[in-house]
């Protein structure tokens, strides 16, 4: 885990590719797609079902190592229409009953209203808590008193080596007025931002977090 300031505002920054916010005891997650894994063999694509039980994992383990009251997705949270790994996630919304379960509504987001009510899911188009504004897409204008944090375009660093070879690994980006968290779910690729001068960027490799200087 690594501590970062944002828009004056301090965030835990975890290598599950997913942020905490202790002020407020929110923990943020970004387009876990869940069900992506299940479209995929439906459309004959040979992705191995573990995926599925993995995505779950990992966010169980965030839920007891930072005890979140607040759970909010940035969007995307389910990939397609209802599947029954809809259910295995709202087993896991159950068994937390103390944790409010919210989402910014993604464009993947497209089941009816009344499956996240059944689930007890608060959905929201975009959402303000404090100085940051929550929404899935980012905000393509530059805001004044708030800064935005999204999703959805699944940010990636491109690095170099020694040996002209190139990787591009999932990072947390954190520019002037917005910023954007890495996707949580497997399978969803990444694509390099370009970054500005004195921006923030977090990169995520091997379990780790890795500060890039951009100066």
């Amino acid at each position: 885990m690594l501590k970062a300031e944002v828009f004056g505002e301090l965030l835990e920054l975890h290598p599950q590719k997913a942020a905490f916010w202790p002020k407020h005891k929110i923990l943020m997650v970004a387009d876990l797609h869940l069900g992506k894994i299940n479209h995929f063999r439906k459309a004959g694509i040979p992705v191995p079902t573990q995926a599925n039980d993995k995505n779950i994992e990992v966010l169980i383990d965030l839920f007891w190592r930072t005890k979140p009251e607040r759970v909010l997705f940035l969007g995307d949270l389910f990939h397609s229409h209802y599947n029954p790994e809809w259910e295995v996630f709202g087993e896991v919304v159950k068994h937390f009953e103390s944790i409010s379960f919210e989402l910014v509504l993604g464009n993947h987001d497209i089941m009816s209203e009344r499956q996240y009510e059944r689930k007890k899911i608060q959905f929201y188009n975009e959402l303000q808590i404090g100085p940051f504004l929550f929404t899935h897409h980012p905000i393509e204008k530059e805001l004044i008193d708030s800064y935005n944090l999204a999703g959805h375009i699944h940010p990636g660093v491109r690095l170099s080596g020694r040996g002209k070879q190139h990787l591009t690994l999932p990072c947390f980006y954190f520019g002037k007025s917005s910023g954007l968290l890495p996707a949580f779910g497997m399978f969803t690729g990444l694509a390099s931002i370009r970054s500005q001068k004195d921006d923030q960027i977090f990169v995520i490799a091997e379990n780790k977090i890795h500060p890039i200087t951009n100066n």
